[in-house]
């Protein structure tokens, strides 16, 4: 990507997208580019409102614990006992009723929102880059 935005700015395919390939963290992990023709005023309202539940991803905390408790799980048929079991959990038919055999703790439940945060802005006018969208990037913006 930093390549194809040009590194020096003798490469780069319009005026001032140099700066954005050459700060580094603003192409690197969960980033994206979002190309517009919206006014700058919508973009920064989209981002800020936009949000969205999700499952929560390894270092969340939970919000909640949810536990399946021993017993009949009626809301399964007894087709669905071997998949269950694929996934992990100590069942067993018991006269065509699937049974949990044991506690479990259960996940797949959305505890988490996942936000979107403007890291910068290019426009032929300008180049623009965020605090907020850099402090969630973990970046500084000295690049």
């Amino acid at each position: 990507m930093q390549i194809a935005l040009g590194r020096p700015p003798a490469d780069e395919a319009e005026t001032g997208l140099h700066k954005l390939s050459k700060a580094r963290a603003f192409l690197q992990g969960n980033s994206g580019l979002f190309f517009t023709n919206l006014p700058r005023d919508d973009v920064e309202r989209m981002f800020r409102e936009f949000e969205e539940h999700d499952f929560a991803r390894t270092g969340c905390t939970a919000a909640d614990t949810v536990e399946l408790k021993e017993g009949p799980l009626e809301q399964f048929t007894h087709e669905m006992e071997p998949f269950l079991r694929k996934q992990g959990l100590p069942v067993r038919l018991n006269k065509g009723v699937v049974e949990l055999v044991a506690d479990h703790r259960l996940l797949g439940i959305q505890m988490a929102t996942f936000h979107l945060y403007l890291v910068c802005r290019w426009s032929s006018d300008e180049f623009e880059a965020y605090k907020e969208g850099l402090m969630h990037l973990g970046a500084d913006d000295s690049s």
